[in-house]
């Protein structure tokens, strides 16, 4: 299974749309195959939110070890530079402890760009970040000020995401390059070390629907709406992931705007169109995919 001469270990990726049974799925052929859980995605990485990002219980992890889990906290900014590294820290401990790898997720954009690759940024120094820090402190003209040198690159940045222009600043400051030009410059390689076969999870789409109205009931039976109002109270609605599907509605419910029976229809609702993207994301940026049921799946890896 695992070659510690050569540096390798087997490892599969699971993708499919939310609700569709990757978690269960993951966790058994983990426990088959003795390995490590990588998850990759964007609720479940952050400690606190439990029952919204529907991540798997300490029982219901069966003894595997899971990343990307609990790893920040909701008011921590993360991008995917963080799995970048999680990745690749996971994957040094698996050899290490004779471990293999499974990753899984909704949110597949992450393995996406773990397969594409990400450029690495420059090292940043004091006198750049100083310079970059006086000028966040205008945000407009910042954002203005890079857009009118590189266009292609800021148009696909909101006006308002301040991470993303502190990025583009640190690089033009510290290299004299725009963010295209560096980007041209030292092009991303992939992140995947060795071979990565995936598996789709296909399921029906009134199935599915079915499903994610089942786990949405679950959730809100198993606390939700106090889970949201404990977050707020803690976090605020400033960081992003208080804009998440589950979390934005249920603030609305607090403000009035629906009825809990509305609550749990525009969740269901919301997730299913989710779901919908994501399959239409996975279909279209995956080659090579083993495609089938859990059951199908199961049968091919275990």
């Amino acid at each position: 299974m695992i070659t510690l001469m050569n540096e390798t270990i087997k490892q599969l990726a699971i993708i499919g749309p939310t609700a569709s049974g990757k978690t269960a799925l993951s966790i058994e052929i983990a426990q088959k195959r003795n390995a490590y859980i990588l998850s990759l995605d964007s609720l479940s990485i952050y400690k606190e939110i439990d029952i919204v990002s529907a991540k798997p219980t300490l029982e219901e992890r069966a003894g595997v070890v899971h990343f990307g889990i609990d790893h920040l906290y909701p008011n921590e900014h993360f991008d995917v530079t963080t799995f970048v590294k999680l990745y690749q820290e996971v994957y040094q401990k698996a050899i290490v402890e004779r471990k293999n790898l499974v990753i899984v997720g909704g949110t597949s954009f992450y393995l996406k760009m773990l397969l594409d690759g990400v450029s690495d940024l420059p090292p940043i120094s004091k006198t750049t970040k100083e310079k970059t820090l006086q000028w966040l402190k205008n945000l407009k003209e910042a954002y203005q000020f890079l857009y009118d040198m590189d266009p292609d690159y800021m148009q696909r940045i909101a006006q308002s995401d301040r991470y993303r222009i502190e990025k583009a600043l640190n690089i033009y400051l510290e290299t004299g390059m725009t963010p295209s030009e560096y980007f041209k410059a030292y092009p991303p390689a992939s992140v995947i070390d060795g071979s990565l076969p995936i598996y789709q999870i296909d399921i029906e789409r009134e199935a599915l629907r079915k499903r994610i109205a089942l786990r949405t009931g679950v959730m809100l039976k198993e606390g939700l709406i106090d889970e949201i109002c404990m977050l707020e109270k803690k976090y605020t609605r400033n960081p992003n992931c208080m804009k998440a599907i589950g979390i934005k509605e249920t603030l609305d419910y607090l403000d009035g705007i629906y009825d809990r029976a509305m609550l749990e229809e525009k969740i269901t609702t919301n997730t299913a169109r989710l779901a919908k993207r994501q399959t239409t994301f996975n279909n279209s940026q995956f080659e090579g995919v083993i495609k089938g049921s859990v059951d199908e799946l199961k049968r091919i890896l275990l």
